[in-house]
């Protein structure tokens, strides 16, 4: 067993507790409070002048697809020659020893959803991992947790500049309302033949067939949407067919805020720092996510890692509360938000009994002080961090 005491513990499911206790017993938190009952040989960290909180989450990356060193050999984030290919998984180019994982759980993130790109309308299906360890399966929290679509400029110019469809927002708007609409009918017929023996079964379609969590809700379609009206499509596609969506980017979040409110889907946002690289990004702000915030839709702060490397989420969420978000809102952005998003909030996200014991114990507040670091940092209850 060991006992985190001491510090002050971010539970993210109530309020904080000074002077705090946390105690593991192997990959489980078994009790969090001011005093907890303590085994005898329970190994003690002394976390006096820490703040101690569940491992941070990035609901939305590119880890492991897209190597940030000079070893990357190739481009596995999109399978760019066709713009449909809901059957291709992150789970299976995703390369565990990416040192992006290791740098980001040296800051105290321990999970994150590793998701296709954007270049094609829709992409594969998203997958959510711990970042330790050395073989994926292994590293595996859950999948298949989203399909991965995308609108607005990175189709466009991924295959409109190759010559083929789409060239135009109306094409990409097109194409995946044809593919919903064929995929509905193909899962009727499967669930028509499997009640009646008469009918004709349809042939496998792998694409159709990753499709079907999507149209019966079993699912979401994580969305990139920068764009006011992308993020509109978007919303107005998923009334037409009933579906989940996660608007992910949403850099105009802002400029709709009553649209969204109306919606009611979560928001991920992000990359916010660095340069505005493409037009998309013309409006993009570290005050939307507190705006958003506001007005009562659930934020998640993202990185849209390697754009913004992993390891700068806690510093996203610092320039946020810089520009305007509430400071416990910030920290629920990648915590709590993200698990709930991602469907894994029954494991991680809050410090609570039950949960699997993804831990972070910082020297210091990472959204207030840069040099704050993560102190530990505990992976599954066991410590793979001191520093």
């Amino acid at each position: 067993m060991i006992l985190l005491t001491g510090g002050i513990v971010k539970t993210m499911a109530g309020a904080d507790i000074k002077d705090g206790q946390v105690l593991i017993d192997g990959d489980k938190i078994v009790a969090v409070g001011k005093k907890v009952r303590v085994p005898r040989g329970t190994e003690k960290i002394d976390c006096k002048g820490c703040i101690v909180t569940p491992g941070l989450i990035d609901a939305h990356t590119h880890v492991g697809l897209h190597e940030s060193s000079l070893r990357w050999e190739g481009n596995d984030v999109n399978e760019g020659l066709k713009p449909i290919t809901p059957d291709m998984r992150a789970l299976d180019g995703a390369y565990p020893n990416d040192e992006e994982l290791d740098a980001a759980l040296r800051a105290g993130i321990t999970a994150a959803c590793v998701t296709p790109g954007s270049a094609n309308v829709v992409g594969g299906t998203a997958c959510v991992i711990k970042l330790y360890g050395n073989c994926i399966d292994d590293m595996l929290i859950k999948n298949p947790v989203a399909m991965k679509a995308a609108f607005g400029e990175n189709p466009k110019n991924a295959h409109g500049q190759a010559g083929r469809s789409p060239r135009t927002r109306m094409s990409i708007a097109a194409l995946l309302r044809n593919l919903l609409t064929k995929t509905i009918q193909y899962a009727k017929e499967l669930d028509e033949a499997a009640e009646d023996s008469s009918k004709k079964k349809p042939s496998f379609d792998p694409e159709l067939h990753a499709m079907i969590p999507v149209i019966k809700r079993q699912m979401p379609l994580k969305v990139h949407a920068h764009r006011d009206y992308d993020i509109l499509t978007a919303v107005r596609i998923a009334k037409e067919f009933n579906i989940i969506l996660t608007l992910d980017h949403c850099t105009e979040g802002h400029l709709i805020v009553d649209k969204l409110k109306e919606a009611g889907f979560p928001v991920l946002i992000g990359p916010s720092l660095g340069s505005k690289g493409k037009p998309e990004l013309r409006d993009k702000s570290f005050a939307t996510p507190g705006i958003l915030q506001k007005a009562g839709l659930q934020v998640c702060i993202i990185t849209d890692s390697p754009v913004i490397p992993l390891h700068h989420l806690p510093l996203c969420a610092g320039l946020a509360v810089r520009e305007g978000m509430d400071e416990e809102a910030a920290w629920k952005a990648i915590t709590i938000n993200p698990a709930k998003v991602l469907g894994i909030n029954d494991q991680l996200g809050t410090l609570e009994k039950g949960k699997v014991a993804n831990i972070a114990v910082f020297s210091g507040n990472p959204l207030r002080d840069i040099q704050a670091k993560a102190k530990y940092v505990l992976v599954d209850g066991k410590i793979v961090v001191n520093q």
